[in-house]
């Protein structure tokens, strides 16, 4: 591998290594986001599109260099190949270089496009993010003070109520009057019923025991006739 293309895989494996960095959940999108706003880059960003189309277009220039030498080796005349097997082996080894760097040189391509767009894509996702965040504190903030207001609101229709209560107490005082003067009304015909009550099971148990005495004594008179009619 010649130095030119010793540098392009080099590229490609340092482009390897930061799409893994930006792929696996190292970092968060805040903490790359402001990585990409720091000062070092953002010297870097005032150049950084002149260098990427720069690059961009060397690497598709070596990328054509090798569609060509693979074009060139691939039909190669096949005739003859006992004799002339040596130039025969240095048109294959040739070849796979061709197609070698035709790889190298179409990844270190795909993967530059990809960092690019990987970049942009976790920088829109914390805006997105810091934006929602942001949005939920606002919508807190606005739920806090509304919730305010609607107290401050309760509180103030609460005052002229509280205002005009004494000129209703006249008649809440006469409607509690009212109020106790029935209950000492109902309490009393309780009581009346109760005595009344009482005083009819009184009279109750009083002609029980009555009855039960002259059933006693009738009870003993037949008894006494059964035995006078016995002797």
């Amino acid at each position: 591998m010649t130095l030119v293309w010793g540098i392009i895989a080099s590229c490609l494996y340092v482009e390897i290594f930061i799409v893994l960095l930006l792929v696996l959940p190292i970092r968060s999108p805040q903490q790359w986001h402001r990585f990409f706003k720091s000062r070092f880059l953002a010297m870097i960003s005032r150049q950084a599109q002149t260098y990427f189309y720069l690059l961009l277009f060397v690497l598709v220039l070596f990328l054509l260099e090798a569609i060509r030498e693979m074009r060139k080796y691939s039909t190669n005349d096949h005739t003859h190949t006992e004799t002339h097997l040596n130039v025969e082996m240095q048109h294959s080894m040739r070849l796979f270089r061709a197609q070698r760097n035709f790889y190298i040189s179409g990844f270190a391509i795909f993967l530059s496009l990809v960092i690019r767009r990987l970049v942009s894509l976790i920088s829109g996702q914390a805006v997105l993010l810091a934006q929602a965040e942001a949005s939920m504190k606002q919508a807190q903030s606005a739920t806090s003070a509304a919730r305010t207001l609607m107290s401050q609101q309760k509180t103030d229709d609460k005052q002229p109520e509280a205002k005009a209560k004494p000129a209703g107490d006249d008649v809440q005082v006469d409607e509690l009057k009212k109020k106790i003067a029935d209950l000492e009304q109902e309490l009393t015909k309780e009581r009346k019923d109760k005595e009344a009550m009482k005083s009819q099971s009184e009279s109750l148990n009083r002609e029980y025991d009555r009855l039960t005495e002259e059933y006693s004594k009738l009870q003993r008179k037949i008894t006494i006739s059964s035995s006078d009619k016995s002797d």
